[in-house]
C-alpha cells in the first residue's frame, strides 16, 4: 500500500515593508467660524459667510492613515474594521449631526476651522491606535477644501 506524504502546514508568507493604510468615514455637522475677541466686521472680513451667527454645515469626509509593517500572522498593519470602530467611537459618535462649537466636549473653546479639527481629531484618535502608527489625519470640508495633519512631531 502506498504511503501518503503529510506536509506540514505553513503559514503564508507576509512580505516586509512599510505600508500605509487609510480608512475613510463621513459625518455631517454644523459650525461657526468666529473669534469673539474681534469685532463682527473683523469676523466677516476673515470668515465671510462662515461666521453666520445661525451656523452653517458641511458633509465632512475624514480619512485616517496608519503606517506600519504587516503583521506576520495576519498580513495587516491593523484590521480596518477595528480602525472603523475606533473612528466611530472617537469622532463620529461625538460629531455627527452636531454643532461642533457647542455640542462636542473635546472641541469646547476651539474655533472649529478644518485646521483645528484635524489636530483635535488626531489627539482623540492617536491614543486608541493599537497597531501601526498614526500617520495622517485628513479632513475634507468640501470636495475641494481639506486640511491634513501629520502629528506633533512632523
Amino acid at each position: 500500500m502506498p504511503t501518503r506524504r503529510t506536509s506540514a502546514r505553513r503559514a503564508p508568507r507576509v512580505l516586509t515593508g512599510t505600508v500605509y493604510i487609510t480608512r475613510q468615514v463621513h459625518f455631517n455637522a454644523a459650525h461657526r467660524l468666529h473669534n469673539p475677541a474681534k469685532s463682527q466686521k473683523w469676523n466677516e472680513e476673515k470668515y465671510g459667510l462662515c461666521t453666520n451667527p445661525h451656523w452653517h454645515g458641511h458633509n465632512y469626509v475624514l480619512e485616517v492613515t496608519l503606517r506600519g509593517q504587516p503583521d506576520p500572522e495576519t498580513g495587516y498593519v491593523m484590521d480596518l474594521g477595528e480602525l472603523k470602530r475606533i473612528l466611530q467611537r472617537a469622532i463620529i459618535d461625538h460629531c455627527d449631526h452636531r454643532n461642533l462649537n457647542e455640542e462636542v466636549p473635546f472641541l469646547r473653546g476651539i474655533n472649529p476651522s478644518t485646521e483645528n479639527l484635524v489636530i483635535a481629531f488626531w489627539n482623540e484618535i492617536a491614543p486608541r491606535i493599537t497597531s501601526g502608527t498614526l500617520h495622517c489625519v485628513r479632513l475634507f470640508e468640501t470636495p475641494r477644501n481639506y486640511a491634513e495633519y501629520f502629528g506633533p512631531e512632523a
